[in-house]
């Protein structure tokens, strides 16, 4: 079964990351040790959308920041080292919180752009969750990149809308 959707018809969201623990790290330390590959910059309690690509909203002990990824830290002549979610993913959940598979690894979490940044805001600051990180979403031009290099998508990157129904259909035979 397929489907095909007009490129200009179809929204990508964003695909957002929440985390249980800090690796051992005080908040202060975590903010510290970001500032190797990125620029902070602290934007208070008002939710932070990422502003463009390379752009990271963090929110952590009640407050959100900005994560710029310093250059340098990515590779723009790699379709898939350019996505937020592989610098995200090698620079912050597997270089400092050592979440190594997000695919098993349960102390990482996976928030469907749709439920909004109030939802990431929600999870942490009930004390499910350590800190939220919420990612600038992939445009259709990256993802085509990757399909015409013969490549897939790194996991929980992309959040499409509209969705499908799914369904059964149940036919009786005589």
């Amino acid at each position: 079964m397929a489907v095909c959707f007009p490129a200009n018809q179809l929204t990508i969201i964003d695909y957002n990351r929440v985390v249980k623990d800090l690796n051992g790290l005080t908040a202060a330390e975590f903010l510290t040790a970001l500032q190797t590959n990125f620029i902070v910059e602290e934007k208070g309690t008002d939710i932070y959308k990422p502003a463009e690509l390379h752009n990271f909203s963090l929110y952590l002990d009640g407050k959100w920041y900005s994560l710029t990824a310093k250059p340098g830290t990515y590779d723009d002549n790699d379709p898939i080292g350019v996505l937020d979610v592989t610098i995200s993913s090698n620079l912050i959940l597997d270089e400092m919180l050592g979440i190594k598979d997000l695919r098993s690894d349960n102390r990482v979490d996976f928030v469907g752009g749709i439920r909004g940044l109030g939802e990431l805001k929600k999870r942490v600051d009930s004390g499910e969750m350590k800190a939220a990180l919420a990612l600038y979403p992939v445009s259709m031009k990256q993802l085509m990149d990757i399909a015409d290099t013969g490549n897939i998508m790194p996991p929980k990157t992309t959040w499409f809308e509209p969705k499908l129904r799914s369904g059964l259909v149940i036919h009786k035979l005589d």
